[in-house]
């Protein structure tokens, strides 16, 4: 139960049991007045069946309300973790994106090296077709002296070197290009595929926040019934305290509040070592009950962890009603209402 919903209508219940001790502090001054009283008694007993499958309708809404909180919190991390590996992916996108247009800059200046390289030997292909090629014989047959021929030969040497560097220079830009058009390629290999993850991780979001509104939904729903059955019970117990208040407004006198408290837990089943309403709300009053999700047993919905702690042997719901008196005082001594859902 949310612990703010549970707490006002712990205190509207026990304005009612107040209620009913008032009520209950005026005694009957006759035998008239005494049979009307064991009337509403025996009604009052009567309608504790009612009040235990009001109980048990709690106890399981307080089951399903768990249930539904439980896969909103699990929707809710489920999300975080996506939105996370979509954040991630995002910004490795961004890195690969950049990657990829760098890379493909440089691959527009190789290309342009390219075309002036491929320019420059296409020029001098088109130069040697026209003029021809110099040849060794035609450098020494045109020699005046030897200097002459040295010289020549120097030049000879230095052009077959220039057309060489120059057939080399093309086929290693060719092959720069080569490179970088693989690498483009991978980038934006990788880069589609980090994409086609991000839209995944898009889709997933989408369906986990449409889960998570569902379960929120679902929680409400619960949440609403609850109410609606706790109003019920405090409706059932403000009627029996008006029937109470009724009958003895005639003939009364005053009494402890003690003595008026114990003749309203008697007829609910009492007497209890907590407030009543906490006692009817978490088990209808039943010494025997059991919370099969949780394991908290008997009269006071008491964990086993809790019951073993305070000194109690074998299962709650199994132990006589004093020993679950006895060690629900004791927890109510050292924690008060708040070790009870209801409270």
């Amino acid at each position: 139960m949310p612990r703010a919903f549970a707490t006002e209508v712990g205190r509207r219940l026990i304005l009612i049991v107040l209620g009913a001790l008032c009520a209950c502090a005026l005694l009957p001054g006759a035998r008239a007045e005494a049979a009307d009283v064991d009337g509403l008694q025996a009604k009052v007993s009567a309608a504790r069946g009612e009040a235990s499958d009001l109980a048990a309708q709690l106890g399981s809404a307080r089951e399903q309300l768990a249930d539904a909180e439980a896969r909103a919190a699990a929707a809710a991390a489920h999300e975080q973790r996506l939105t996370a590996l979509l954040a991630n992916g995002q910004e490795r996108a961004a890195r690969l994106g950049a990657k990829v247009a760098l890379s493909e800059r440089r691959l527009a200046r190789e290309k342009r090296r390219l075309r002036r390289a491929r320019g420059g030997l296409a020029r001098r292909l088109v130069a040697i077709y026209v003029s021809g090629a110099p040849s060794t014989a035609s450098v020494v047959l045109e020699s005046t002296d030897f200097g002459d021929l040295a010289t020549r030969a120097g030049y000879l040497r230095q052009i077959e070197s220039s057309d060489e560097g120059l057939a080399q220079r093309v086929e290693q830009v060719r092959d720069a290009v080569g490179r970088e058009l693989d690498l483009v390629a991978e980038l934006k290999a990788r880069a589609d595929a980090y994409n086609e993850r991000l839209a995944v991780a898009r889709s997933e979001i989408s369906a986990v926040r449409e889960s998570a509104a569902a379960a929120a939904s679902r929680q409400d729903s619960i949440a609403a019934a609850r109410e609606a059955s706790l109003s019920e019970l405090k409706g059932r117990i403000g009627g029996w305290v008006e029937d109470i208040k009724a009958a003895r407004a005639a003939e009364a006198r005053a009494a402890s509040q003690a003595a008026a408290e114990a003749t309203v837990e008697r007829w609910l089943g009492g007497p209890y070592s907590i407030p009543a309403y906490i006692v009817i709300c978490e088990s209808g009053g039943d010494y025997s009950a059991l919370n099969p999700s949780s394991g908290a047993g008997g009269a006071y919905q008491i964990l086993p962890s809790t019951w073993a702690l305070y000194g109690g042997q074998g299962a709650p719901q199994d132990a006589p009603k004093a020993e679950q008196d006895r060690i629900a005082a004791e927890i109510w001594a050292d924690s008060g209402p708040g070790a009870w859902s209801c409270a």
